[in-house]
C-alpha cells in the first residue's frame, strides 16, 4: 500500500500545484470583485472557473476525439466486411482490423482521452477537498489557512461544499442534514442527465446508419447506459464541490459536442441532412442557388477537335517506284 501510495503522490504532486494555482488565482479575482473570501460563493465559483480552464485545455484533445469518433464511423462498412470474410478466424479478423485502423489512420481509444485525462485530475481535485475538510491541510499553492476556509465555506450559507450526499445522510450518527442531501442529490442527477444525453445526442443525430449496427455501436450503447449509471453511484460519495466541478465540465462537453454537431457534422448523418436544410433555407432567403453535396453534378461532354490525319510515311522504294512508271511513260510516248 506504501508503494502504490508513492507513486499516487508522485503523480499527484505536480496536479496539486497546477489545480490549486488555478483555483486561488480565481478565488483571488471574485474576492477582488466583492465576494466573501471565506463564503462558499467564492470558492464554488472558483471551482467553475477552475472547470473552464481545465476544459479549454482539453480542447485539442477533444478536437482529435470528434476525428477519431468520426473515422470509427466512416470505416464501419469495412469493418463489417471484414466480419463477414474473417469472421470464422478470429485472430486474422482482429489484424485485420488493427490494419484498417492503421492505414485509415484511426485511433479506437482517441475518443477515450478527454475522459481518461480528467480522472487524474477529478481524483486531486478529490483528494484536495476531503484533504482541507477532514485535516485542514493543505496541497500545492493552498496553504492550511486557504485549506481551512476551502473546508469550511458553505454555499446557501449551510451547505459545506466539502460534504456529500453520503456523509450527510440521515443513517449517520447525529442525523442527517437535508439541505446537504437535496443539493448533492440534484447536482447526481444533472451530473448523470449531462452524461446521458451527450451520448444520446452523439448516437441519434451524428452517427451514420451503417455505424448503428456492429461492434461500434453495441461500444457506444454501453457508453449511453452504463456511464450515468456509473456516476450516478458513485456521485453519492463525491463532495459538493467535486459535484460541481463534473457537472460543469458536463455541460461544456455537451454545448461543445452541440455546436460541432451542428456546424461541422459528419457525412450521412440526421445531422448532416440539417444542415443542408438549414443552408437550403438560407440560400433561398437570398435568393441564390447552393449547391449541396448531395445534387448530381451534370457531366459536362467536352468536344475534342477533329484528329489531323496524318500522311503515311513512305518507304525510299515506294517513293521511287512513281517517278520510275513517269520516265517510262514518257520514253513510251517518244
Amino acid at each position: 500500500m506504501g508503494f502504490i501510495g508513492d507513486i499516487f503522490g508522485f503523480i499527484a504532486t505536480p496536479l496539486y500545484y497546477a489545480i490549486s494555482g488555478v483555483l486561488i488565482a480565481w478565488h483571488k479575482l471574485f474576492t477582488a470583485l466583492g465576494l466573501d473570501p471565506t463564503g462558499g460563493a467564492s470558492w464554488a465559483l472558483s471551482i467553475i472557473g477552475l472547470t473552464l480552464v481545465i476544459r479549454a485545455a482539453l480542447i485539442p484533445l477533444f478536437v482529435r476525439q470528434i476525428k477519431a469518433s468520426r473515422n470509427m464511423q466512416l470505416i464501419q462498412p469495412k469493418v463489417k466486411e471484414l466480419q463477414k470474410k474473417y469472421g470464422h478466424d478470429r485472430e486474422r479478423l482482429a489484424q485485420e482490423t488493427m490494419k484498417l485502423y492503421k492505414d485509415s489512420g484511426t485511433n479506437p481509444f482517441a475518443s477515450c482521452l478527454p475522459i481518461l485525462l480528467q480522472m487524474p485530475i477529478f481524483f486531486t481535485l478529490f483528494h484536495l477537498l476531503n484533504e482541507a475538510a477532514r485535516k485542514e491541510e493543505g496541497k500545492g499553492f493552498l496553504t492550511d489557512a486557504l485549506a481551512q476556509d476551502f473546508g469550511e465555506s458553505k454555499i446557501f450559507g449551510k451547505v459545506p461544499l466539502a460534504e456529500s450526499f453520503w456523509g450527510a445522510g440521515v443513517w449517520r450518527e447525529g442525523g442527517g442534514d437535508g439541505g446537504v442531501m437535496v443539493l448533492a442529490l440534484i447536482l447526481v442527477l444533472a451530473m448523470t442527465a449531462t452524461t446521458f444525453f451527450t451520448q444520446r445526442q452523439l448516437m441519434s443525430k451524428n452517427m451514420p446508419a451503417d455505424a448503428l449496427s456492429g461492434p461500434y455501436a453495441q461500444q457506444q450503447k454501453l457508453l449511453l447506459y452504463v456511464l450515468p449509471v456509473a456516476f450516478g453511484l458513485g456521485g453519492v460519495a463525491f463532495p459538493i464541490g467535486v459535484l460541481l466541478y463534473w457537472t460543469t465540465s458536463n455541460l461544456w462537453t455537451m454545448g461543445q459536442q452541440f455546436y460541432v454537431i451542428r456546424n461541422n457534422p459528419a457525412p450521412g448523418t440526421p445531422a448532416f441532412k440539417a444542415k443542408q436544410d438549414r443552408d437550403r433555407a438560407k440560400a433561398a432567403k437570398r435568393g441564390s442557388v447552393l449547391e449541396v453535396e448531395e445534387t448530381p453534378v451534370p457531366e459536362v461532354e467536352q468536344r475534342r477537335p477533329a484528329t489531323r490525319q496524318q500522311p503515311q510515311r513512305q518507304s525510299r522504294a515506294s517513293r521511287k517506284k512513281p517517278q520510275t512508271q513517269k520516265n517510262q511513260k514518257k520514253g513510251g510516248g517518244s
